[in-house]
C-alpha cells in the first residue's frame, strides 16, 4: 500500500485529490496539512510514502518545503501539484528536490499515475514536460530574466502582480515588511523594471499570474 499525505491550503482541493487517489486500491491517504506547520506535525506522527504538495502555500512556500526536504536528506518522494503551469515552475520543482510535477487542471487520472510512478523512486513528468526537456536540450531556449530569481524573489513577484500589498505579502510569508521591500527591490532590479504596474505586466505577459 502506497502512504500518502496531501499538503494544500484549500480543504477543497484537497478533498478532490483524496477522492481522486480513493479509488486506487493500492493508494491510501494518511493525512492532510494546510501548511508547513501541520505538515511537520504530521511528518512527525506518521510515515509515509509520497508526499504531494502545491507550491502556493501560506508561510513557507512549496519550493521552501522542498529545500528544507532535500537539506534533510529524507527519503520521502514529493510529487508537487500546482495551478501554476509546468513551464514556470517544473524545472525549479525539480531541481529543488521534487520527484514529479502535475498541474492541477490535469486529468484525474494522470495523478494517480504520478502516485505510483514516484513512489517506485522513478521521477514523473507530463508528455509535454518531457517534450519541453528534450527541446531544451537540443535548443537551448534563451532564458527569461524571471529564471535568475530566487524561489522567494519569484514568489514575492508573483503576489505583487496578483494585487497584493507589501504587508499581506508579510503577513503571509511570514516576514516582515521590510525585508518583503528588501525583495521586491531585488526583483525589480534584476527585471529592470520600476514599479509595481511594471512587474504586474511583466508576470501577465510571461505566464506567472
Amino acid at each position: 500500500m502506497i502512504k500518502v499525505i496531501l499538503c494544500d491550503d484549500h480543504a477543497l482541493i484537497r478533498r478532490g485529490i483524496r477522492d481522486t487517489l480513493a479509488d486506487a486500491s493500492d493508494i491510501e491517504v494518511v493525512g492532510e496539512a494546510g501548511d508547513y506547520g501541520e505538515l511537520r506535525t504530521l511528518l512527525r506522527e506518521r510515515s509515509c510514502d509520497v508526499l504531494v504538495l502545491d507550491i502556493n502555500l501560506p508561510g513557507r512556500s512549496g519550493l521552501d518545503v522542498l529545500h528544507v526536504l532535500k537539506e534533510e536528506g529524507t527519503q520521502l518522494k514529493v510529487l508537487v501539484v500546482s495551478m501554476f503551469p509546468e513551464d514556470q515552475y517544473a524545472m525549479r520543482a525539480l531541481k529543488a528536490g521534487a520527484s514529479g510535477y502535475l498541474n492541477k487542471g490535469g486529468d484525474a487520472a494522470q495523478i494517480v499515475a504520478a502516485v505510483r510512478t514516484v513512489s517506485q523512486g522513478k521521477k514523473y513528468v507530463t508528455p509535454e514536460m518531457a517534450q519541453m526537456l528534450v527541446d531544451n536540450l537540443t535548443t537551448p531556449a534563451p532564458e527569461d530574466a524571471h529564471q535568475k530569481l530566487s524561489d522567494r524573489e519569484l514568489q514575492t513577484l508573483v503576489m505583487i502582480a496578483s494585487g497584493k500589498r507589501l504587508s499581506d505579502i508579510a503577513e503571509q510569508l511570514l516576514l516582515s515588511p521590510k525585508t518583503v521591500s528588501v525583495y521586491r527591490a531585488r526583483v525589480l532590479e534584476k527585471l529592470g523594471l520600476t514599479n509595481n504596474s511594471e512587474l504586474t505586466v511583466y508576470a501577465i505577459r510571461n505566464g506567472l499570474v
